[in-house]
């Protein structure tokens, strides 16, 4: 990493240049312990890990003032000393990146490759660290790459995708190459990309173009990079809101016809492959992800629920026992969240338009409301159905001081940020996705990441249970490509359910799970297969 001039560090340390030699060589644990006489490495790993969230809080004002206190005091060791600085260093460096795009850097990886555009490749070895952990919650995908170490299905398969940039989703592009295929990647969201895994995906050879905090016309070149390369077509799509597929209908048509398959996994995504079928324009067979069985009843679910208190947690601090919460939608995502904030007793209404949701909201305990009805007293307001203008400005303006407002929907057209937009309203960014709308009269209204996916903006994410939507995405591909000419016609397919329960059974290999099976005679009374699918293809 290129360090700042001395001059910069000695302006900070305010008299303590005799700490500057020592900020050559990485903070790991290794070096804090070497200058930790009488601390213990533990105790000097604790405060380096808690380092970030703390010194965030307190800007770098409140760093400087530590420091002070430190050299004229004594309280902290030189060891601490090292952390708050290596902090101060590292931070004044990215915000000197911040101000150069990453599209205007030439940057190659190890093998001399240019074809990616990302934050900052030397990021690679932590981004290495981040996949290798969540390889350790994917097994599923882990069991494919080893069973397909002899046959690859995938060889000859040209994928371009654009889906949330994580560790997890690194995992997914890894299997693909791991399988014979060749991937492209944009990000479908700028907030949820991690920088060091594009690095680390880069560093392996995938073209990646992607950064966290793109512009809107740095989204649509990154996802235009990926499609206009002289000599490579693509013949997959894999997709996460429909942006991919409709960027090459729009822009290179000319592509349409070597397509095999689109596979997509967002309800908005879904939405738009429906238009273009009913318009005829549709150029191959999609596999609707989204609504299969086991994405609906564990990723929209499970993970929305583990996600939503984490989101609230780490952007606002609050306390949401006694809260009053409206969530807005319940189907699959917004019973995860209810769910969550039941927990913690929060008094929790819902809006729905759908009885059958509505019904199920009623008997799970939940008040049903209409977003007028209560909008003037609750505290926070969550958007969870994937629609648009479900949050209009003329809710924002009766919504009491202080509300919170966030969307766990996929995309951010639920909440109308724009016409927030306005001379008479004052923005002021407090940290990291979280900004206060200020109205003329003074009330603030607490905007979480500019009304984007809260959850994978803003906290971490359950791993084990986006691995089972992994593991869906790779055996559509799979299943796509290797279909026979004529196999799949011009029309959208939802996810085979020997499939779903194939997906089921690989990650039941992670708990002590037992499965009983079937008899003869209990298999012909109900009329199924001993070795499945248990379920009929209509059963949601």
């Amino acid at each position: 990493m290129v360090r700042p001039q001395p001059s910069v560090a000695s302006s900070l340390l305010g008299g303590c240049p005799q700490l500057l030699p020592r900020l050559g060589a990485p903070c790991d644990e290794r070096v804090i312990a070497s200058g930790a006489d009488t601390i213990s490495c533990l105790n000097i790993q604790y405060f380096y890990h808690n380092a970030c969230s703390w010194f965030q809080k307190i800007g770098f004002c409140g760093i400087r003032f530590l420091i002070s206190v430190m050299h004229k005091t004594d309280v902290f060791t030189d060891c601490y000393c090292i952390v708050i600085l290596h902090f101060f260093l590292v931070h004044t460096q990215e915000s000197l990146e911040d101000e150069v795009s990453p599209r205007n850097k030439e940057q190659k990886n190890s093998d001399g490759s240019k074809d990616f555009c990302i934050k900052n490749i030397h990021q690679a070895a932590f981004g290495r660290r981040e996949i290798e952990i969540a390889e350790l919650e994917m097994p599923a995908l882990m069991i494919l790459r080893k069973a397909a170490q002899g046959e690859k299905p995938l060889v000859g398969a040209r994928i371009v995708g654009c889906t949330h940039i994580t560790a997890h989703t690194a995992v997914l592009m890894e299997t693909l190459s791991a399988l014979g295929a060749q991937c492209r990647w944009a990000a479908c969201n700028i907030y949820s990309i991690q920088n060091e895994v594009a690095a680390a995906l880069a560093e392996r050879g995938v073209p990646v173009f992607a950064w966290k905090g793109e512009s809107e016309d740095d989204y649509f070149w990154c996802i235009d990079s990926c499609v206009n390369v002289e000599g490579w077509e693509p013949n997959l799509i894999l997709d996460d809101g429909g942006d991919m597929t409709h960027w090459i209908y729009k822009k290179y048509p000319q592509l349409l016809k070597n397509i095999k398959g689109i596979v997509e996994e967002s309800v908005t995504g879904v939405h738009r492959l429906h238009q273009l079928y009913k318009t005829g324009k549709l150029c191959g067979p999609a596999i609707n992800v989204n609504e299969s069985v086991i994405k609906q009843k564990f990723d929209n679910f499970y993970f929305c629920k583990e996600s939503i208190l984490d989101g609230l947690k780490r952007t606002t601090d609050v306390t949401l026992s006694g809260k009053q919460v409206l969530v807005c939608g319940y189907g699959e995502v917004g019973k995860g969240c209810c769910a969550a904030l039941k927990g913690l007793r929060a008094i929790v209404y819902v809006t729905e338009v759908d009885p059958i949701c509505a019904l199920q909201a009623c008997m799970d305990g939940f008040q049903l409301a209409r977003l007028n009805e209560v909008i003037e007293m609750v505290d926070i307001v969550i958007t969870c159905t994937g629609n648009i203008n479900v949050v209009l400005r003329e809710h924002l303006e009766h919504m009491k001081n202080g509300c919170i407002v966030c969307n766990m929907g996929h995309s951010n057209t639920e909440i109308d940020v724009t016409s927030l937009m306005t001379p008479e309203l004052t923005w002021r960014r407090i940290r990291a996705h979280v900004d206060h709308i200020i109205w003329p009269d003074g009330k603030i209204i607490v905007l979480l990441a500019e009304g984007r996916l809260l959850n994978l903006s803003c906290s971490t994410v359950p791993v084990y249970v986006l691995s089972i939507t992994a593991t869906t995405q790779v055996l559509a591909l799979i299943e796509l490509f290797n279909a026979p000419e004529r196999g799949y016609k011009q029309d959208i397919y939802v996810f085979p359910r020997k499939m779903d329960e194939f997906v089921a059974a690989l990650h039941l290999q992670n708990f002590d799970a037992h499965l009983t099976e079937l008899t003869d005679e209990q298999v012909k009374y109900i009329g199924v297969n001993k070795n499945g699918p248990f379920k009929p293809s209509y059963y949601r």
